[in-house]
């Protein structure tokens, strides 16, 4: 990989991590009565997000709905059966409970994400309309039905979001 490609690359990693965290942050300054820092914390993050993406279409990493399925099934799949297996096991070794939960739960919606997108590109031509649902606990997604609990971590229906549009 030469080194624009390196850098870019970096850049997008870079990018992603930061929105990520300003928007955990924007949550927790909004439950500390701090509005205007949450507000703050967004509006950098959606900043972020503007810089990551450009570098992303630098990358040339976008390209055509089938294929960026197919890419996201693919890297779903291995995020679920080789990062997460070695993330648990590492965790399991060391006697960290709280790591061996998130990383098990983690590798399991991350199997239920590789799903949807092998769904997904099998329904790709006909444009299937659907409700899904995404457990604010641990991220589960459910296709089309809000469960009454998170097949994952037990969370309640009312922890769960949803996204019609």
């Amino acid at each position: 990989m030469d080194k624009i490609q390196e850098a870019l690359n970096q850049a997008y990693a870079g990018e992603a991590k930061a929105a990520l965290r300003l928007k955990v942050y924007a949550q927790k300054a909004e439950a500390e009565g701090y509005k205007q820092m949450a507000k703050l914390f967004r509006v950098i993050a959606f900043s972020e997000e503007i810089h990551g993406a450009r570098a992303l279409r630098a990358l040339k990493e976008i390209k055509g709905t089938e294929e960026n399925l197919a890419a996201s099934f693919e890297s779903e799949k291995q995020v679920a059966e080789v990062a997460y297996d070695q993330f648990v096991k590492m965790a399991e070794a060391e006697g960290n409970k709280e790591a061996v939960l998130h990383f098990s739960q983690s590798r399991d919606v991350e199997e239920t994400h590789a799903k949807l997108y092998k769904e997904a590109m099998s329904h790709y031509m006909e444009e299937r309309e659907t409700t899904y649902y995404v457990c604010k606990v641990c991220g589960y997604v459910s296709d089309g039905v809000l469960p009454d609990e998170c097949p994952v971590c037990g969370a309640k229906a009312e922890m769960f979001v949803s996204f019609t549009d």
